[in-house]
């Protein structure tokens, strides 16, 4: 989690620096490819990364055989993709999409080749080094794009940055992980491991589909410019999320499934887990909601006031998103990567179905329909979730309610009180929008604490989050380390 926080520094400061050197339409050329790009980019990753960290026993034989599978299929995806630039310029009547195309298609095959090292890695639990390696592929990736749009290259800069992530990340995890693949061998076990994985895969590209159609249904109706503003706001809805699920399913996943026959000490970390997510999510979701538009001012400048008005029909769905990205570890952990399938085709059908109705509305309809259909879903996402271990809804409701309920209580308590402040008042000066933010943020912390207390009876949420700093900080690990030494 504190490699995250790095890296969401660094891509923070990538997106203020290229907001002001590009335009809203530069983002959205690259967004309209790369809606579709990263579906095929993350073939193996999800998926084959699940399956070889939930299966319990794998050797050189079977790591090698899904290696070659991985990157003949990802070498094949990249060609393929490389040449259907030209339906991609003819769906968005736009010609400058079959280079971007071949572009980043690139990013597909590099992917490819090193999903294998990194579910290595993260099954022996190194994530250290899995998060070194991110920070510096997104170092590299943010110093080249920058570069290149500050000597002028525009939306050429952007595909730059989007190939060299996953090329840097992929020598960083070759040099990281030593394992070398043998040729083909025809493993016993590897049949049963591509299904489960083409299982978890599905299950993505299912959940692909219901996150991205909003960006098919923006650029294809109201072009790239809009598409530009849109997606500026999404990607700060989703990077608090993103940011911190990442970490956690990472650890999560692998523990889960060690822990897969014993139900009570599973539920207890699941539980627990959902409700440290949920006073953490719920808080950001609540204050992005009131400080949304000053945030894009600040971050990205005034030309990008539009995307501030959209972000702030996203805020109240941060919490939700925080969450609902927690169900699908209960699936893979128990080994049921099908049932997963099943509610992502039940979750892309309902969500479609929600932005094609606020499609008339424009982007901001599809902003509020995101929000409205994370909110209707995780209810029935967590019972179906808990049927294959007897935990029904209410345990998972159980868990979160309070957090909701006390971070709906201050943020309408905080908009009320400086409604009563002039300083309320919207404008354009950087200097303005960040004091509202600060005076708001401070605000808003203090009610959301006194609501979290005053509804749990104690400070058992804030507890539970300060006994894990700790376990960030190195010099702990390093004296843990020298105990054992020493014994």
């Amino acid at each position: 989690m504190l490699a995250q926080a790095i890296v969401f520094g660094l891509q923070m400061v990538g997106t203020i620096v290229l907001a002001r050197l590009l335009t809203p339409a530069d983002f959205g050329i690259v967004a309209m490819v790369t809606t579709f790009s990263l579906l095929l980019t993350n073939f193996g990753m999800n998926g084959f990364t699940e399956a070889l960290i939930q299966k319990p026993e794998i050797d050189h034989g079977l790591v090698s055989d899904l290696f070659w599978i991985n990157t003949a299929i990802g070498f094949a995806l990249t060609i393929g993709f490389a040449a259907a630039g030209s339906l991609l310029a003819r769906f968005y009547d736009d010609a400058r999409i079959p280079g971007v195309a071949v572009g980043i298609s690139l990013s597909i095959f590099f992917t490819s080749i090193s999903v294998q090292h990194l579910a290595l890695l993260k099954r022996a639990m190194r994530f250290s080094l899995v998060s070194a390696n991110d920070i510096a592929a997104r170092l590299l990736s943010v110093f080249i794009a920058i570069s290149l749009a500050w000597a002028g290259w525009g939306y050429w800069a952007l595909v730059a940055g989007a190939v060299v992530l996953p090329l840097s990340t992929c020598i960083g995890a070759w040099m990281l992980c030593r394992f070398t693949p043998s040729l083909p061998c025809r493993h016993p076990g590897t049949a049963s491991v591509f299904r489960a994985a083409l299982n978890i895969y599905g299950f993505f590209a299912v959940n692909y589909f219901s996150r991205n159609t909003d960006n098919l249904l923006v650029g294809w109706r109201f072009g790239s410019a809009a598409l530009g503003f849109y997606k500026r706001a999404y990607d700060l809805f989703v990077l608090p999320a993103n940011q911190l699920l990442f970490p956690v399913s990472a650890v999560a996943l692998p523990t889960l499934s060690r822990l897969a026959d014993d139900r009570d000490k599973y539920i207890h970390y699941l539980l627990r887990s959902l409700a440290i997510l949920a006073f953490v999510g719920m808080g950001l979701g609540a204050l992005f909601t009131l400080i949304g538009r000053d945030l894009i001012l600040v971050l990205l400048g005034p030309r990008w006031a539009e995307s501030g008005r959209i972000f702030t029909l996203f805020g109240p769905g941060i919490g939700a998103m925080f969450i609902s990205g927690t169900w699908s570890w209960v699936h893979i952990s128990i080994g049921r990567a099908d049932r997963c399938l099943r509610w992502g085709i039940v979750e892309f059908v309902l969500t479609a179905a929600c932005f094609l109705v606020a499609l008339p509305w424009g982007a901001r309809g599809i902003a509020f329909a995101w929000t409205a259909s994370i909110w209707i879903l995780s209810v029935p996402a967590f019972w179906y979730a808990g049927k294959p271990i007897n935990v029904g809804a209410a345990s998972f409701i159980k868990s979160v309610w309070r957090c909701v309920l006390a971070a709906a209580i201050a943020g309408c308590g905080t908009a009320f009180i400086i409604s009563r402040f002039s300083w309320r008042a919207f404008s354009t000066d950087a200097l303005d929008a960040l004091l509202r933010i600060l005076g708001t943020t401070v605000l808003f912390a203090g009610c959301y604490l006194v609501a979290i207390v005053i509804l749990h009876g104690g400070l058992e949420p804030v507890q539970l989050v300060t006994r894990l700093i700790p376990e960030f900080l190195p010099w702990k690990r390093l004296s843990q380390s020298s105990a054992k030494a020493a014994d």
